[in-house]
């Protein structure tokens, strides 16, 4: 039976100190090799592409550039390369980053030896591995994604600014100068829309998703 080559993995990390400890952590799993190390964006680049690994660990901040600029360029190069981010900041725009340049997993440096070697293995074998905070952000993403856009007229907007004062059918027709049957027809449309059924529902909804200016006086 042919034995299974070692995973190759490049590190990059701007802090020696931090390098030589993660070397060390990966020297003790016989199915990862350490195949080079780098302090810099550019020197990654020039290390992966003489080494060619499966796998880089790769760091958020780099003195030259951030960790999600190198990974873009890293798989422009080579796009059979699997990224993982390493990082000590579990900041929400950093992990948006990281995703969006096409890293495939986001760990944060507390991780144990046991935990940063399985999420080697799982990059090598295309799996994804999330800390929980990049899992939410990606999460977040697909909602947004997958979230039907709401789109209102310029009158339907009106309408729904006045409902959110507090304002009757009455005095909405009034203030548009229409007739309070237009504005039935308005607000049965706004309502349907925001998929509630009830005036106090949809005015609840419009505050908490931002569809109405808080600066307008409510009555």
């Amino acid at each position: 039976m042919e034995t299974q080559r070692p995973i190759g993995v490049v590190l990059v990390d701007d802090h020696a100190m931090t390098r030589i400890g993660l070397a060390f952590m990966l020297k003790t799993f016989p199915d990862i090799t350490l195949l080079g190390e780098a302090a810099t964006g550019a020197e990654a680049l020039e290390v992966c592409a003489t080494t060619a690994p499966n796998v880089v660990l790769m760091d958020m901040h780099l003195p030259d550039q951030e960790g999600s600029a190198v990974t873009a360029a890293l798989l422009r190069r080579q796009p059979g390369v699997k990224v993982v981010v390493l990082s000590s900041f579990d900041d929400r725009a950093l992990v948006e980053r990281a995703l969006q340049a096409g890293a495939i997993s986001y760990v944060l440096k507390h991780a144990s030896a046991i935990e940063l070697a399985q999420a080697i293995r799982r990059a090598h074998d295309g799996k994804a591995t999330l800390s929980p905070e990049a899992a939410q952000v990606l999460v977040e993403r697909m909602h947004q994604i997958a979230a039907p856009q709401l789109v209102f007229t310029e009158r339907e907007r009106a309408v729904l600014q006045l409902l959110a004062q507090g304002q009757s059918n009455a005095q909405i027709a009034a203030q548009l100068h229409v007739s309070a049957a237009t504005v039935k027809g308005h607000v049965g449309a706004i309502l349907g829309k925001l998929g509630v059924a009830t005036r106090s529902e949809a005015i609840a909804k419009a505050w908490s998703e931002g569809l109405v200016k808080r600066d307008e006086p409510q009555a």
